[in-house]
């Protein structure tokens, strides 16, 4: 059986330089990271602000099975489709994490002939953005620990730090931790995934360095003695933490398998982040093209949600078109009305959208069709959707509906204001979008919001931390759950990327690889190429 590693090695992938110049990229703006990848400098966005903005187009999807329902193939592959209508398109995608690569689900480039490449640099190491956010995460926390150490002269107190340090591979042992161990300042503390830091977000919400140095500064980190907040530029340490940054901000440029050119920039979870790619990499791929095709995480309850009210609210962004992705396992576990509440869902943004049906190997064209027929009776638009097998060519049909829908008028607007108490926008996602009767707040949440309300963090988005395994809080609920309430846990400030992170559920900051994780496949052949990965 070919492999998704296997199917790029008979072509060969235009210089990177030459995909740059497809899009008039001039070469100042190009900084090489080998043959086939380059950052392309953030300084041209400011170049580009006369130019008018392409089509934004989002992928999102039904609630998943653990595999995933192939978010990232459809994107690539409607890029590849919208070039094969000769149309000027960039896909937007956010890099892959290294704990899902050696865990469950692998990397995260797409699949079959609608692959970004090189895929194993892209799933690795990279130009070695997660890297800096890493460094620049932990720099903090051991500033911070310093601090206390030579004296506490900001009082900060050691049972109220907010901030703790990250990796980037999944370590279940490192989610409960002692730390300082044999001295005064010993405490329990944890980790958490490097795509939940708040660095990760600042990176996905800046525009510019300049703007990366002003929300780091902006860092709620800890309180002191009094119960007075510490923020970041209090530690004297914002230049230092920018500096680790300085080359993140620059989005990656590579290509697809048909040669279409790709943002692979930024890498938030949708589950207990953001869950999408850079804004620079968006609104520079607007500025470089006619369409822009992006993902956002999960389904539509988590990813597209916080890219319609936290992305696009911050980056005055106005999608035009919305691809609404099943497939057949997906409808077999959660139910045609799973698929029926995310419809809904995108409706309440106010706009126009099509369902596509990823087509998997095994599924039965009688069963496509049924549900393709389904959809069409209810007047959705729906479409099947080839392009891991059949590369562009396997979406022509839903790029031709969506070139389209982009010349309809929409309705666009956010699900609440900002202007709107913390806990009604709770509230407010839980009931319009997961379905649930109501929210149930700890003790210690209520505690979190009369804090940020009281340090003026009140008109600021939310974005809730919950599984993606289920409309609801509980992983054990598929479908379309009815007759439940979510719980919220904790509130934490993400005040320099700008928004408060509601924990719900039994949610994990730090996730853990199952019993075989893919890592035990994962091998390198005598001409060092990565063969065994997913």
């Amino acid at each position: 059986m070919t492999t998704d590693a296997d199917v790029p090695r008979p072509i060969e992938l235009k210089p990177i330089e030459d995909i740059a110049g497809t899009l008039h990229i001039l070469p100042r703006h190009v900084i090489s990271y080998g043959p086939h990848t380059a950052k392309v400098n953030s300084a041209l966005l400011k170049d580009l602000k006369h130019v008018k903005d392409g089509k934004l187009i989002i992928v999102t999807a039904m609630t998943p099975t653990p595999a995933g329902e192939g978010k990232t193939t459809l994107t690539i592959g409607l890029a590849q489709a919208f070039k094969l209508f000769n149309k000027k398109v960039i896909a937007c995608i956010r890099q892959p994490s290294l704990g899902p690569f050696f865990g469950v689900k692998g990397g995260a480039t797409g699949s079959g002939y609608s692959q970004v490449l090189p895929s194993e640099d892209i799933t690795l190491h990279f130009t070695g953005d997660d890297h800096a956010v890493v460094s620049a995460h932990n720099l903090i926390a051991s500033i911070i620990d310093n601090h206390i150490y030579h004296g506490n002269k900001l009082k900060i107190n050691p049972d109220r730090i907010l901030w703790k340090r990250v990796s980037d591979i999944n370590d279940r042992a490192l989610r409960r931790i002692r730390i300082s161990v044999g001295d005064k300042n010993e405490r329990i503390d944890e980790f958490y995934i490097s795509a939940a830091s708040e660095i990760m977000s600042i990176l996905c919400l800046s525009q510019n360095i300049k703007e990366i140095k002003e929300r780091v500064k902006k860092i709620l980190l800890s309180f002191d003695s009094v119960g007075n907040p510490i923020l970041l530029k209090n530690l004297k340490i914002s230049g230092a933490v920018t500096a680790l940054l300085k080359n993140a901000i620059h989005p990656n440029l590579v290509q697809s398998y048909e040669r279409a050119p790709v943002f692979v920039h930024g890498g938030p979870f949708g589950n207990v982040s953001l869950g999408c790619s850079s804004l620079i990499a968006t609104k520079m791929a607007l500025k470089l093209s006619d369409y822009v095709i992006t993902e956002a995480g999960f389904a539509t309850e988590l990813g597209a949600e916080k890219f319609f009210d936290i992305k696009c609210r911050i980056g005055r962004l106005k999608p035009s078109a919305v691809v609404i992705v099943a497939t057949l396992k997906a409808l077999q576990l959660h139910g045609f009305e799973n698929l029926e509440k995310h419809i809904e869902n995108i409706r309440k943004f106010g706009l126009p959208f099509l369902v596509a049906i990823n087509r998997f190997k095994r599924d039965r064209g009688s069963e496509l069709k049924e549900i393709i027929n389904r959809l069409e009776t209810k007047g959705i638009p729906a479409f099947i959707a080839d392009v891991r097998n059949k590369g562009g060519r396997g979406g022509r049909e839903i790029a031709e509906k969506l070139i389209e829908l982009c010349k309809e008028k929409n309705r666009f607007k956010y699900l609440y204001p900002l202007n709107m108490p913390v806990k009604e926008k709770i509230t407010t996602i839980a009931t319009e979008m997961y379905g649930a009767d109501g929210v149930i707040f700890t003790e210690e949440a209520e505690k979190d919001i009369q804090d940020m309300e009281a340090f003026g963090y009140k008109n600021l988005p939310v974005c809730i931390a919950k599984t993606p395994k289920s409309l609801s809080d509980n992983a054990a609920l598929p479908g379309r759950p009815e007759n439940f309430h979510i719980t919220v846990r904790r509130i934490l400030p993400a005040t320099g990327a700008g928004f408060l992170v509601a924990i719900c559920g039994n949610i994990l900051l730090m996730p853990g690889f199952p019993e075989h994780p893919i890592a035990e496949r994962i091998d390198v052949d005598e001409e060092g190429r990565i063969v065994g990965f997913i």
